[in-house]
């Protein structure tokens, strides 16, 4: 699944707009990750246990997304977002959102 920011693909024409797709997940934190971060924020660096929290929030939102728009028949997602909003204290939405399209097949290049 071509996955994209922008509105168009470059040689692949839209043909067919299908529709919005989106995948979505609510990730809370562990408090034993909250303890690491509390003792890192004194001497400073990466919180790594967030960061890893966030990365797999990311990616199964991407995959919710990804499967919404193989099962409308779509070639791609154009427009691609990814969006984070607090809903409680220590947990976090993360949407994944785009416009499911099919794509005029590929041109072979001359190659001279």
């Amino acid at each position: 699944m071509l996955i994209v920011t922008t509105e168009t693909v470059a040689g692949r024409p839209v043909t067919e707009t299908l529709g919005l797709v989106r995948g979505a997940t609510v990730r809370a934190k562990h408090v034993g990750t909250d303890i690491v971060a509390a003792l890192k924020s004194l001497v400073g660096g990466e919180l790594s246990g967030y960061s890893s929290l966030m990365a797999g929030a990311r990616e199964q939102a991407l995959d919710r997304m990804v499967a919404e728009a193989q099962a409308l028949g779509a070639d791609a997602v154009i427009c691609m977002r990814v969006q984070t909003s607090a809903i409680a204290k220590g947990a976090s939405e993360i949407v994944a959102y785009g416009t499911a399209v099919r794509l005029a097949p590929a041109q072979a290049r001359d190659i001279a």
